[in-house]
């Protein structure tokens, strides 16, 4: 791992001029006007986050209009993992139809700040931008219907009407980020 790890209650770090699917570059402050920032370490190729994508669509879509925002970040070393690149990225999102951002961390800065470890790695900021929620989406990554547990929905629902997110945190499952050599 590297980078410091984030605790709850830690403020997020900045980051800035990531470019996105869609042309354009991203700074976190663009996001400033949002009540819930969730930020998710994912990539291309990692059969967890791939598991997860349609997942991840569903919920920005269920949220969006509560005031969140799911940014995603591909942090992963392109030149040995050359699918993770920000032209593959452009494709995959055109192919899944992602509804949310979708950032390329290229110099890894951001993994490292945020002491991101897996693909795919959530970490959700209240209004204060203070990490309210980290770890992984729910308890059965291979198949959907058998979940039983939805930890990021519980964190956004309880951060949504002013409550304590009962389990702040959870061992993140999913491929490691792959960092440059």
């Amino acid at each position: 791992m590297k980078g410091n790890k984030l605790y709850i209650n830690d403020p997020m770090p900045e980051f800035k001029n990531l470019p996105s699917v869609g042309g354009k570059n991203y700074s976190s402050s663009d996001f400033k006007d949002v009540s819930i920032l969730v930020i998710v370490f994912s990539c291309n190729h990692c059969p967890y986050v791939i598991a997860y994508e349609d997942r991840i669509i569903e919920l920005q879509k269920d949220y969006a209009g509560k005031g969140v925002q799911l940014v995603a970040i591909n942090s992963n070393d392109e030149k040995n993992y050359p699918e993770d690149n920000l032209d593959e990225m452009v494709k995959r999102a055109r192919q899944k139809g992602f509804n949310f951002k979708y950032l390329r961390d290229g110099d890894q800065r951001v993994a490292e700040a945020f002491g991101a470890t897996h693909t795919p790695q959530f970490f959700v900021f209240n209004r204060e931008r203070k990490l309210s929620y980290s770890g992984k989406m729910d308890d059965n990554w291979e198949n959907p219907k058998a979940v039983k547990e939805s930890y990021l929905r519980n964190a956004l629902d309880a951060l949504l009407t002013g409550k304590e997110v009962k389990m702040p945190e959870t061992f993140s499952i999913g491929c490691t980020i792959k960092w440059r050599t």
